[in-house]
């Protein structure tokens, strides 16, 4: 069973038709993927390997305007970076929920403000 993260909190997976990527998908492929597909789950096989968000970026630049999820082995500390390279949600298994549950993700919700470059502009403006 899994559990879909969003800037909301905890919620339940819906039935939609995934254009399936791993992290090692060719970026010359995604072009055509990001013309094609109307929802995207790129799979992380750990959450040491940074290629996923790499691909979400990617696939938003190349013009890309559907859903696209990041599924797998990513953790909480990750969300921010999740959705500031594209993402709109993140899949987890329901173990990985009960060991960082909804607070821990809900708390980088305001993944905008708490970026590099926001952190950046606070220091100048102060």
């Amino acid at each position: 069973m899994t559990v879909i993260v969003t800037d909301h909190g905890f919620g339940p997976d819906t039935d939609t038709a995934w254009h399936d990527l791993s992290a090692d998908t060719a970026m010359t492929s995604l072009p055509e993927i990001a013309h094609t597909a109307h929802a995207i789950r790129i799979t992380f096989a750990s959450f040491a390997d940074g290629r996923g968000f790499t691909l979400a970026a990617a696939l938003r630049r190349a013009g890309f305007a559907g859903r696209l999820r990041a599924a797998g082995h990513v953790i909480a500390d990750q969300y921010a970076m999740a959705r500031r390279s594209g993402f709109d949600e993140v899949e987890i298994s329901t173990q990985l929920a009960t060991r960082q549950p909804e607070e821990q993700w809900r708390a980088r919700a305001n993944w905008q403000a708490h970026g590099y470059r926001a952190m950046f502009q606070h220091s100048r403006s102060g």
